[in-house]
């Protein structure tokens, strides 16, 4: 019986050493794994948004498909079809890229908020690169001068900036239109809404005066609508423009943009896009 004890505690020992001995093992192999597998205890390297789109295979583009002819909707071969020569930029970034186009359509104010939550993955809509925007913004591509349309029976009565003084005017919701109509109008009662067509049918009914708008959307609308006309007026965009919208940190993306954009500027094709959706303006 003593003897057995005496075994008992022996195989117990040897027990409990095997146990040390394999945590032991555990603790040396983590140490090897720490030493050869580095990047375990190192931050993961994010890739970079170009890689990111390569692997979706389709670039997002957030766009108001309601400012002809920036992008608006047309019938082409029987389907209601987004065009318009943001469009065709935005086609040739996506080639460049070799990825598909994929366009979302949304209200013009909330482009920037889908964009920073990476809803989308750029914003072409003819936007005026703010800096109160809170995001990166390519190169101009395109200058417009700013119009005002008014109501075709209203000719006689709206024919300088005075005239507008203190009248309802329209601008289009988060755009630089508001500021460029408060800042040109005095004492204006100034009306914003999300969409264009919106803006155009109050003027329609008489519920404002006129829309500011850029002059080439102001001309497509006026050409469309007898009952609306373009004002002999101008005002200058202070702010350059028209750019693309990236998120913040994106620089990756705002380089192709604008390799992009370079090369469409000086063969010609941003020109002959305007043109194009112009024509194509019902």
């Amino acid at each position: 019986m003593k003897k057995f004890s005496k075994m008992s505690i022996i195989l117990m020992i040897m027990a409990l050493i095997l146990v040390f001995t394999g945590c032991g093992q555990k603790v040396e192999s983590g140490d090897v794994n720490n030493g050869t597998n580095e990047g375990d205890n190192v931050d993961v390297e994010v890739a970079s948004k170009i890689d990111a789109i390569k692997a979706a295979g389709k670039i997002v583009l957030g766009t108001s498909a309601d400012y002809p002819p920036y992008e608006f909707h047309k019938e082409v071969d029987g389907k209601d079809t987004i065009v318009g020569f943001d469009i065709e930029i935005a086609k040739e970034i996506a080639k460049d890229l070799g990825v598909e186009l994929e366009i979302k359509d949304m209200d013009f104010d909330g482009l920037i908020l889908a964009l920073n939550a990476d809803k989308v993955d750029f914003v072409l809509a003819g936007m005026t690169p703010d800096p109160e925007r809170d995001v990166e913004f390519s190169q101009i591509y395109y200058k417009a001068l700013q119009g005002v349309v008014i109501k075709a029976d209203n000719k006689d009565v709206y024919k300088t900036v005075e005239d507008l003084t203190g009248k309802k005017i329209g601008a289009q919701k988060g755009a630089i239109q508001e500021k460029i109509a408060v800042s040109e109008i005095k004492d204006l009662e100034l009306k914003a809404l999300a969409k264009i067509p919106d803006l155009v049918l109050e003027v329609k009914h008489n519920k404002i005066d006129a829309v500011v708008m850029e002059k080439p959307v102001a001309e497509a609308y006026a050409d469309r609508h007898d009952d609306l006309m373009l004002m002999d007026l101008t005002f200058e965009d202070a702010e350059g423009g028209s750019a693309v919208a990236i998120k913040k940190g994106n620089t990756d993306l705002v380089e192709v943009i604008n390799k992009t954009l370079d090369r469409l500027m000086e063969d010609g094709s941003v020109d002959k896009y305007v043109v194009e959706a112009i024509e194509m303006v019902d």
